[in-house]
């Protein structure tokens, strides 16, 4: 009796191994994830950490990366460049990852770029702009988000429509902030646009009243403002306490326009907004059943709205990765890094597939990201009159 049912449980085992899927068993493919959850930016990182909690969560329920399922290892960089490069060593020695999406803002990104080249691990930046990340010479390096010389472009066909005429600047004083003001400085100049002042604050900073007496005094019609969104909240209000009537276009994506009608209230009224996902119009995104789903995914998980234009880049940056390793059919560093170069799929923000970018031999990856303009009116976001479909 005992032989007969160790001979069925051996049958058993044995058949159930057969139409186990491919990858049953093994160990997890582990993908890095660094972002600011603690510090003045956490509000954007947390936003980016659920995005790709979905991209994860979504992965692994329809088959994993060719059976082994996904985690995500993910590090606080404390909005702090020097943390930064900390969890990016601790993730690449530590924990094996085959590659990592971080780090949200460019100064943070620019510091972890040396340990991603000294170990040879790639990383798809998700948010930073700075030019120099794809410019610098890395060949680890995949941005997935545009820089700010992209973002400038995408502009300049409303650049008239918009009635700039003399343009300030004032900008988080960052590899970000000094990134876009040059960008959008040269876009506009090129345009016949005036440049006038580029004022400066730190990313810490809660009193801007100094820099914006400073433009108030310019006579220019336009100010474009370039930080996170806890920093533009405050920045349109003191703006708004000194009478400050200048047309507002905010840079970088990271606005978060839901959540400045909430916490700005009649101080973003009429202000401008670059933005790369439009959840309040998903049906005007290049995919919109994505876009869609994933908004209901959002929401279905409880996450306040305005994190949306943020946790998109979580998803489409995991996205990516998972794609690179199911295309290299493992999760070797290497492997991934020369498969991320075929890449190409769908995200929330469009399609996503890498360019070479930077000096010859040494180049890194750059996408070209669907960029969008949105405004504020009526306490409500609303899309421009110059792009509203008539």
């Amino acid at each position: 009796m005992q032989k007969r049912w160790l001979t069925t449980l051996l049958v058993a085992l044995a058949v159930g191994t057969l139409l186990a899927p491919p990858g049953f068993g093994q160990a997890p493919v582990k993908i890095g994830v660094i972002e600011p959850l603690s510090g003045p930016v956490a509000a954007s990182g947390n936003y980016i950490r659920m995005g790709a909690e979905i991209a994860r969560d979504w992965l692994n329920a329809q088959g994993a990366i060719n059976g082994r399922k996904v985690e995500l290892v993910i590090e606080d960089n404390k909005s702090d460049p020097k943390e930064a490069a900390s969890a990016a060593e601790k993730l690449i020695v530590r924990d094996k990852v085959p590659a990592i999406m971080g780090a949200w803002g460019s100064s943070m990104t620019l510091a972890a770029m040396p340990k991603l080249e000294e170990y040879g691990v790639p990383m798809v930046v998700e948010t930073s702009s700075a030019a120099s990340i794809t410019k610098r010479g890395n060949p680890w390096i995949f941005r997935i988000s545009p820089p700010s010389e992209m973002e400038a472009l995408g502009l300049e066909q409303y650049v008239d429509k918009l009635g700039a005429r003399k343009v300030d600047f004032l900008a988080v004083n960052t590899d970000w902030g000094r990134g876009s003001i040059q960008a959008f400085g040269d876009m506009l100049k090129k345009k016949g646009v005036q440049v006038g002042v580029a004022e400066f604050m730190e990313q810490s900073a809660t009193d801007m009243n100094a820099q914006l007496t400073k433009i108030k005094s310019t006579g220019g019609d336009t100010m474009f403002l370039t930080t996170a969104v806890e920093q533009i909240t405050l920045v349109l209000k003191q703006a708004q306490e000194q009478r400050l009537t200048r047309k507002v276009i905010t840079t970088g994506g990271s606005s978060s326009p839901s959540q400045l009608i909430k916490q700005a209230g009649a101080a973003a009224e009429g202000t401008y907004h670059i933005v790369f996902f439009m959840p309040w119009f998903p049906e005007a995104m290049p995919d919109p059943r994505l876009a869609k789903a994933f908004v209901d995914e959002w929401a279905k998980r409880g996450h306040p709205f305005e994190g949306l234009t943020e946790g998109f880049r979580g998803h489409d940056g995991i996205a990516t990765i998972a794609e690179a390793v199911k295309l290299a059919g493992k999760d070797d560093p290497k492997a991934v890094r020369d498969a991320l170069w075929k890449v190409s799929l769908t995200g929330v923000n469009g399609p996503i597939r890498f360019e070479k970018d930077g000096p010859a031999g040494k180049e890194s990856g750059q996408s070209t990201p669907s960029i969008f303009v949105v405004q504020i009116k009526d306490g409500k976001v609303a899309l421009p009159d110059f792009m509203a479909k008539k």
